[in-house]
């Protein structure tokens, strides 16, 4: 009897420890990966603890409780069950703060999301907290929602530059005379804010690639999304 009491005390106490590792993190997602037949892995990043990683039961089902909340991008509460020392998550359900879908810009602007969500995930370490970066994703983000196919180039290099910056690693570079006036402005102005130019693809192009070698060297991979952003 006493054997039995213990016993159902653990399983109550262990009951207990899930109850209390339930969260809430407003957040943006980055990336999904397939896992099993209805599952997905979802990376995101959280306001409050960084970059996390969690499984979302039959998220690939039809009328699945996570529905678009989990598209790349998307801004949501992301409610999920926290253990520490685990490196996956328990996704229970997100609720939809703003869609990808309200960005204007066509494909030009969807490459470009994919390009911050994939050099967003390859970037940040996990569960480090990391608040300027995703105010940084907010920020071109809603400058694309203004601008559409306008704000493209723009918000890419200002996210590249910021990136590699809030990632610890920007060293004085060779840039030209215009590439390092656009530099020094976007490090003091915001992006919404900035002077007004003719930008187009051909607009610090030289700052942008070299920032991007940056990253893949930082990262020690390929970015599959930069020969996409070249090809636009």
């Amino acid at each position: 009897m006493q054997a039995w009491k213990e016993c159902d005390y653990a399983r109550l106490e262990g009951y207990a420890a899930d109850l209390m590792s339930v969260r809430m993190s407003e957040s943006i997602v980055l990336r999904t990966y397939p896992l099993r037949e209805a599952d997905l892995i979802v990376s995101f990043l959280t306001r409050d603890l960084g970059k996390l990683r969690g499984v979302a039961r039959r998220a690939r089902k039809p009328g699945n409780r996570f529905g678009s909340g989990l598209l790349r991008l998307s801004q949501v509460k992301m409610f999920y069950f926290h253990r520490e020392n685990r490196e996956l998550d328990t996704l229970d359900a997100c609720e939809m703060i703003r869609s990808p879908f309200d960005l204007a810009g066509g494909y030009e602007a969807s490459v470009a999301m994919d390009y911050f969500a994939e050099a967003a995930d390859h970037l940040l370490p996990a569960a480090e907290p990391n608040e300027r970066f995703y105010r940084l994703l907010m920020a071109v983000s809603d400058h694309l929602m203004r601008t559409g196919a306008e704000g493209i180039w723009p918000a890419v290099t200002y996210f590249s530059l910021w990136a590699v910056r809030l990632s610890g690693f920007l060293p004085p570079m060779e840039l030209s005379e215009a590439d390092r006036e656009i530099a020094e402005e976007m490090l003091r102005t915001p992006v919404g804010q900035l002077s007004a130019r003719e930008w187009t693809k051909q607009t610090a192009a030289g700052l942008r690639r070299k920032l991007i070698r940056l990253m893949e060297e930082q990262v020690e991979r390929k970015l599959v999304t930069a020969p996409h952003l070249e090809s636009i």
